[in-house]
């Protein structure tokens, strides 16, 4: 076990390493963040020139990247163009509303899918399964920008049930709500048809024959089983909803690292496109880190090498 976290730790290391390359080469083929960072009334060559000097951009392209991986993990010389601020605290400021999305999310995925799958596997062919059919094959053919949009028509503006944006409980309902919708979709058929898999199988047609209760025969023997498939893809769908907090967070005004983000690329400001982009792929490695983990230990026959 402990080998096998070593080897996926350096796996780790060398993606982040292989992002930060590649996103600090296309952020700088973007353009000159010096042009709009000078005051327009002020705009000339000069100074122009003074301030890429004043943020290290004229120095060569190598030496910039290395300057900024260096100084980036351990100290605030590495600041935000725009903010003039340490970009980690730019980013851990706006990472932590986008946690909550994504944790909220989550959740409320895990805890509509799983029962809901359940009854449907358990009573297929039944209104309830066709319902729940039909709502998974909607929430994966619709895109979440979609699907926010719609919400802030219906319930915010229509209704005026909630706010559009903002920061807050009530104002954090519909992103949940947006970014769950997939969630539930994507966990209820997977976990239906997991479940279908799992209750036909030799050792739940024993356990029902020696006489154990139904609930007993679901909910120890088979829930199990039909929940391995089920780990893995929470572990890659919560790498997933913090991008895709990209989408929905600027949307609905969210202070998220995805509003971040967006603002970011389109002031240029370099360091905390890095930055967020390297975080973000820490977070996705982390995550597929932990799901290996938890699945060993789940299933005693995986035999980690």
């Amino acid at each position: 076990m402990y080998r096998f976290i070593a080897h996926r730790v350096v796996q780790a290391i060398g993606t982040i390493m292989v992002v930060s390359i590649v996103i600090f080469m296309f952020v700088h083929a973007s353009g000159d963040p010096a042009a709009l960072l000078v005051p327009f009334d002020e705009a000339n060559l000069d100074t122009i020139e003074e301030m890429r000097e004043r943020l290290g951009l004229n120095r060569p392209l190598h030496v910039q990247y290395f300057t900024f991986m260096v100084g980036f993990w351990r100290s605030d010389n590495v600041k935000s163009f725009r903010y003039e601020e340490p970009v980690l605290t730019v980013v851990f400021r706006g990472l932590r509303w986008t946690l909550v999305l994504a944790g909220g999310a989550m959740a409320v995925g895990i805890l509509l899918a799983i029962p809901l799958g359940t009854y449907a596997a358990l009573n297929r062919g039944s209104y309830i399964d066709v319902l729940v059919r039909v709502v998974a094959v909607f929430g994966q053919s619709m895109p979440s920008f979609w699907v926010a949009m719609l919400l802030m028509l219906f319930i915010s503006v229509k209704l005026q049930i909630l706010p559009v944006s903002g920061l807050g409980f009530k104002n954090a309902i519909l992103p949940i709500a947006t970014l769950s919708f997939f969630q539930v979709a994507l966990l209820l058929r997977l976990f239906r048809s997991e479940m279908l898999e799992v209750i036909h199988t030799d050792y739940i047609r024993t356990a029902r024959a020696k006489g154990l209760k139904e609930s007993v025969v679901v909910y120890r023997h088979a829930f199990k089983n039909a929940a391995m498939p089920v780990v893995t893809m929470v572990g890659l769908q919560l790498g997933g909803l913090i991008q895709g907090a990209v989408v929905v967070e600027p949307i609905f005004a969210w202070p998220g690292l995805g509003f971040v983000l967006v603002n970011s690329i389109f002031l240029r400001d370099f360091p905390v496109v890095i930055a967020g982009a390297l975080i973000a792929a820490a977070l996705v490695s982390l995550i597929n880190l932990l799901v290996d983990t938890v699945y060993a230990f789940l299933d005693p026959r995986i035999r980690v090498t």
